[in-house]
């Protein structure tokens, strides 16, 4: 027994296998214990055992690479060429992300190994204006009738890291009609499109000129409907209309299809 205050040992051991075994045994295992003898030679009872599977991974990808666009972050790399293997082993990419600072990883999804070198995903689930790392890992996936699927995980990738800046206007809106209303009562065309169903959507900006001048925005803050009643208008002037998108970060889209109104 290791008295109060006596330093634990501890040790390592590399088992170097020779190719033929795991060539030939990709669903198989090997079992390692530990036997302590003390300076006489003898030892005690052996150590609990572990299973260690002979399915071989992939080497991690050298290449990851991530880039923003408007979907969110691109994370593509080439996958290494894919050894001879039964049908009951398979490959996979998983690609994990973590928030700079946090610890904690998680799993953002996965990507299989096949005749496609080139791979990629969209990790669409995040959040601007912040910065994460990435990385990835080959996987060895053994199927075991009536038993669990072995998962065997390689070496991580090195992480790439990004800054989730978002430079993306909303879509473009779209349906933009103008009609005119006001006999009998004050004249003004009313404006009406289709919503736009951008998630960091802040409003809408309205434009409107005559034919041969410059469009002018009409709505100095962004309104936050998808409609608008222009009361400037005056008798016997035609009107062109365009609506432009904002996000709550101040990037606007281009301006829409113009739709025209005549004023009697």
């Amino acid at each position: 027994m290791r008295k109060s205050g006596e330093q634990k040992i501890s040790a390592s051991y590399i088992d170097v296998l020779p190719s033929a075994i795991e060539i030939d045994n990709p669903s198989g295992f090997l079992t390692y214990a530990v036997e302590v003898l003390n300076a006489d030679g003898r030892g005690a009872a052996l150590s609990n055992q572990v299973r260690v599977s002979l399915a071989r991974t992939l080497p991690p990808p050298k290449d990851l690479n991530a880039h923003i666009t408007a979907q969110g972050v691109v994370l593509d790399w080439t996958s290494a060429p894919l050894p001879a293997s039964p049908p009951a082993v398979r490959f996979v990419y998983r690609v994990y992300r973590r928030q700079q600072g946090d610890p904690q990883k998680m799993l953002v999804s996965e990507a299989p190994a096949g005749i496609e070198r080139h791979l990629s995903l969209t990790d669409s689930n995040i959040e601007w204006q912040k910065t994460y790392e990435y990385h990835t890992e080959a996987v060895t996936l053994v199927a075991q009738e009536g038993k669990p699927e072995v998962q065997v995980e390689g070496d991580d990738s090195p992480e790439v890291t990004v800054f989730a800046d978002d430079v993306f206007p909303p879509t473009v809106p779209a349906g933009l009609q103008a009609v005119f209303s006001g006999p009998g009562q004050r004249r003004f065309i009313d404006l009406v499109w289709a919503p736009d169903t951008d998630a960091d959507l802040n409003g809408y900006y309205v434009y409107r000129h005559e034919e041969g001048t410059e469009p002018m925005k009409l709505n100095a803050e962004p309104i936050k409907t998808a409609a608008y009643r222009d009361g400037s208008v005056a008798a016997g002037k035609h009107y062109f209309y365009s609506v432009s998108a904002v996000d709550v970060r101040g990037n606007e889209s281009q301006r829409s299809e113009e739709a025209s109104e005549t004023v009697p």
